[in-house]
Parts: structure tokens; sequence; C-alpha cells
């Protein structure tokens, strides 16, 4: 989204910090148990079963990828419409109830519904990634520069706790469901019911208290939103170039992500796929991940405020990378738990120094737009990373330890590409000198 007037509100509060980070409490029970830890092995294991898992993968990763290709489309116009009316908070109402209302509807899914469920999981799926970018945009508004990285930690650590207690939930179901005998395709759509309902209830006090700051402009003449929307996002790159060290470091956000996006909606995949693990296995896995990440993101937003946020990216992704190594190898249970904590680790760490970083090197007056800029980068990587996996799954006949190797790939060339940032000089480009 591009920059837009603000009203001369105070400053965020601690109640409104709150309403924000609740947010991202809301949406990752859609992350935790729709993408990551139940109905992504569902959809491959039941919904688009067949006899080489690989090319259920594939499906699973194209349908994440088209959802992605549409937020890419869309948000540039739904930014531009966004701010010159000072709807940013009318769409996040809208984008959260109806990805509720495709998560409900997932809970209709069966064996060989592969259309009717890859259709529903891409509209969710696109209404989140688009509520992910309109939570995102609030930061700069409400979070001084100073405390930028604390209270983008505040966020995911909030944000993984929420996803924490839905898989509880769901967890708490499913065995309540399988000690009374019923199946997968009973318990499964029932959990799916479950995150739709805590979705919306959980992000009531964003809703109630989360200020729009921006005012109402006028709309110029003889231009639709459409092109007012591509016209923003070609002036942001624009505007970009002047600042080196943030141009690199989207860059760098692009391919780490690429590695991030691809165990996130993969892990169980992965787990069930390559390690033999059962559903309840799954389920537990996730858990310690989601409790590890929120350790993670706590703890790294911190100490990024002291060390600084290149530092900090490049000890996370070194993190990952030794992970992802450890998981190729991992042929015992007990190693692959010794990966969920490292992944857990890194996870939180490296999205919340990732999101600040962006913050810190957007001058105040563009940093909704530079964070439409963040925005186009993690989806692309949204995009380009899963699908990759799923393209060597598909090729390799269901060989995941293959496929894994696609993302310590991308994760060391992303720990590459951060030596070209220089953190002190991006943030006094942006005007901020400390």
């Amino acid at each position: 989204m591009s920059n837009a007037p603000m009203t001369p509100h105070p400053a965020a509060g601690s109640r409104e910090i709150f309403a924000w980070a609740m947010y991202d409490f809301a949406n990752s029970g859609y992350t935790t148990v729709v993408l990551t830890a139940i109905y992504s092995a569902y959809f491959v294991g039941v919904v688009a079963n067949s006899s080489n898992t690989g090319d259920a993968t594939f499906l699973w990763t194209l349908a994440i990828a088209i959802a992605n290709s549409l937020v890419l489309i869309s948000a540039p116009i739904l930014g531009a419409i966004a701010d010159r009316q000072a709807w940013k908070k009318r769409f996040l109402i809208i984008t959260t109830v109806g990805c509720a209302v495709g998560t409900a509807m997932l809970a209709t899914t069966g064996p060989g519904d592969v259309a009717w469920a890859t259709g529903w999981i891409v509209l969710a799926s696109f209404l989140y990634y688009t509520g992910e970018n309109l939570i995102a945009a609030f930061l700069p508004e409400i979070a001084p520069h100073g405390r930028m990285g604390w209270i983008s930690g505040y966020g995911w650590t909030i944000g993984y706790l929420g996803g924490l207690a839905v898989l509880a939930l769901c967890l708490a179901y499913i065995r309540y469901a399988q000690a009374h005998g019923s199946p997968a395709t009973h318990y499964v759509p029932m959990t799916m019911l479950i995150v739709a309902v805590c979705f919306v209830l959980a992000a009531l006090p964003t809703f109630l208290w989360l200020r729009e700051r921006t005012v109402p402009q006028p709309r110029m003449a003889g231009i639709g939103y459409i092109r007012m929307g591509w016209r923003r996002l070609l002036a942001s790159w624009t505007h970009a170039r002047h600042y080196v060290d943030l141009t690199r470091f989207l860059f760098a956000v692009c391919v780490f992500h690429c590695g991030i996006n691809t165990v996130i909606v993969l892990a169980a995949i992965y787990a069930q796929q390559a390690m033999g693990f059962t559903m309840q296995d799954t389920l537990l896995l996730i858990i310690v991940v989601n409790l590890t990440a929120a350790v993670g993101a706590a703890l790294f937003g911190r100490l990024q405020d002291r060390i600084g946020a290149i530092t900090t990216l490049r000890i996370t992704l070194l993190i990952w990378i030794c992970a992802m190594i450890l998981a190729y190898f991992a042929t015992e249970r007990p190693g692959f738990w010794v990966v969920a904590n490292l992944v857990g680790l890194a996870m939180g760490a490296s999205q919340s120094a990732g999101r600040a970083l962006v913050g810190l090197f957007c001058p105040p007056e563009r940093a909704a737009e530079f964070f439409g800029l963040w925005g186009v980068a993690v989806k692309l990587a949204n995009i380009i990373g899963p699908l990759s996996y799923g393209v060597i799954a598909a090729v390799t006949a269901g060989n995941h330890r293959v496929a894994l190797v696609t993302t310590v790939v991308y994760f060391a060339l992303g720990f590459a590409l951060l030596f070209a940032v220089d953190e002190k000089r991006g943030r006094a480009a942006a005007g901020l000198h400390y």
C-alpha cells in the first residue's frame, strides 16, 4: 500500500497495540491448522489421494500458488482503494469474515472432491494473505521506530500462541472423535469449523480497538483504481531504488521466504509421507514448533533491537540451514523432533526480524507504501517456494527428501544476499540516525 495522510490521533497505547497483535493471534489458527498441520495432509492423503503422492502434493502447492498469484494481482488495486478511501480496516473485516467462511466450507470436502476443495482453499488463502498485507500496513502507524522490533516480535509471539491454542482445541476434538471410532473424514471437517469460529472471535479486539489513522482522499479525475494501483506499485519500485539497502533486503526476503513458506505449507505432509507420522504425531509436532516459535519471536524480537536485525537474521538463517540438513538425514523420530525445535526457533525469529527491518528501512512518509513491496516479495516467495517443492515431488514420484533440498538452497542464498545489506546505511537513508 502506498502512503496516505493520517489523522492527528495520539500514538498507539498498549490496548491498541494489543488489538493489532491479536490479529496475528486470530489468523494463526488458519496458518497452523489449514495450511500446515491438518488440512494440507488431509488434502494430499484423502481428498486428492492417488497412487502417486507426488501428484497430490503438486496439486496442493499449485492451489497455494494460485492464491498468492491472485494476491499479487489484486494487492496494488486494493491498496489504492484502501488508501484513498481510508478503508484498510473495512477491508480487513471483509477478508477476515470471507476467510472464515471459506474455511468453514472446507468442512464440506471429502475424498475425490479435488476441484471443490481446491476452489475453497484458493479463496480462503487469497483472503487470508490479503488480510496479512492489510494488518502489516498498520504497523508503521502504531509502532515507534525504536520499538519496531519489539512490537513486531510481540505480534508474532501472540500469533504463535494463537495457532497453538486453536491447534490444541483441534487435537482435543480429534482425540475425542478417534476414541469414538470416527474417521478422518468426520473429524478433519469439524476442525475446519473450529478454525473458522476462532478466527472471527479472536479478531474482535482488532475490529473494536485498532484505529484507522488515514483520512479519505479525493479520487484523481480520469484515473480508475486499477490504473492507480499499478501506477503506485511502479512508483514504489522507483522510489525504492533510491534506498539501496531496502531494495537489496527485499530481494533477500523473497529468496529466504521461499524456504520459510515451503516449510509452513508442507511440514505436515513431509512428516506423514517421509517420516511416517500419524495425525496425532503431526499435531504434537506442530504444537512443539509453535511453542518454540513463540519463544524465538519474543527472544529475537528483543535481541534484534540490541544487536541489529541483519545480524539476527543471519543467525536465524544459519539455524534454518542446519535444521533442513538435519531433516534430510533424519530417519528416526528423535532426530526429527530436534529438527522441529530448531525450525520453530528460527521461524519465529526470522519472520519477526524481517517485518521489523522493513519498517526500519522505510522513511516514515513512505512506510505503508514500502510495506506493500514487502508484501509483494513475500507473496512471490509463497508462489515460488512451495511450487518448486511440489514440482520436484511430482517428478520424483513423491520423494520428499529430494524436494526438501530446495529449502536449503533458498536459505543459503538468502544468507549470502544479506551480506550486501548494510543496516546502519539503510537506517540512515530512511532518516533514522542511531
